[in-house]
């Protein structure tokens, strides 16, 4: 037996329809339920956002104690995540302007991460940021490499913005202008989310 359509089965399938197209949207603009901000300011070149959010590795790095700590410890906040090492002349240029954003930026949904990838201690990576305008960073690292591998570094500085679920959302290969007003005010912004 044929159904037949009345004018009211087709308003109620045309709402039907609206409804679930306005919630892919919705679901979209968020980012697939994370929030999108507007795009990184130019300043902040070769910095981009990542076409949709990645599971970040969960490898560990050592802090100032020696202590290891998975990635998954800064779960909770906005994570720029940077690899450097001394070697590294683009490296050490940028660790005062990174040393700067962190300062700039509230701390409560924000941090800056420096791990130190070469082959030094916590003390030696300690020094070095001190006597290099970078005493606000921390110190981290990870002599052993994994995060170049994990993260599949072909070059330093590497800098990978990382969400509060623990997904990488933006990156830089090769240094940015971190401590710009333009950097400071998107980091600013992405923290109050």
């Amino acid at each position: 037996m044929p159904v037949t359509l009345t004018r009211t089965h087709y308003i109620v399938i045309a709402a039907v329809i609206a409804v679930l197209a306005a919630a892919v949207v919705l679901y979209e603009m968020r980012g697939g339920a994370v929030q999108q901000m507007a795009g990184p300011p130019a300043a902040l070149a070769p910095f981009a956002a990542a076409k949709a959010p990645v599971a970040v590795p969960q490898v560990a790095i050592d802090d100032a104690k020696g202590t290891r700590l998975a990635l998954s410890a800064f779960k909770g906040k906005y994570v720029l995540l940077n690899l450097w090492a001394t070697w590294c002349a683009p490296c050490v240029r940028e660790l005062p302007a990174l040393a700067k954003l962190k300062a700039s930026v509230p701390s409560d949904h924000f941090d800056v991460v420096a791990v130190d990838v070469g082959r030094g201690t916590a003390s030696d990576a300690r020094l070095f940021l001190d006597s290099h305008g970078a005493r606000s960073l921390g110190t981290y690292v990870d002599s052993n490499l994994a995060l170049l591998r994990a993260f599949g570094a072909f070059g330093l500085p590497l800098t990978v913005l990382i969400d509060p679920q623990g997904r990488e959302i933006g990156r830089a290969l090769g240094p940015a202008a971190w401590d710009s007003p333009e950097a400071v005010a998107y980091f600013s912004d992405l923290a109050k989310h």
